[in-house]
């Protein structure tokens, strides 16, 4: 099975870079990526059934629902690295593209 790799998975991986090593709620990873969770919680399976990210429920206070943890494991945090641009690709993409419209 292969990953797809699109523009919003690139966006879940990048939100995982800030802090490879912690468990993230996908309600936090959903808010700073900006995508609603019919788009993120599928991308986040994806990741996990590809061995990229490790799994687990948190466990809740006294009534309160367990809640779900995602962080990457050693291998998703090299895909994500060798996946995601640097920030200064897309600036310099940008600024390239910007020149060249004028």
């Amino acid at each position: 099975m292969k990953l797809r790799l699109s523009e919003q998975t690139l966006q879940v991986l990048n939100e995982f870079l800030e802090a490879p090593q912690d468990w993230r709620y996908g309600y936090d990873i959903g808010r700073n990526a900006e995508m609603k969770s019919g788009t993120l919680y599928p991308i986040l399976m994806r990741l996990a059934e590809h061995k990229l990210l490790e799994t687990r429920w948190e466990v809740a206070e006294t009534g309160r629902p367990p809640r779900h943890m995602y962080r990457l494991t050693g291998s998703g945090l090299r895909y994500a690295r060798a996946h995601v641009a640097s920030p200064a690709k897309p600036m310099m993409m940008r600024t390239s593209l910007g020149g060249a419209r004028g």
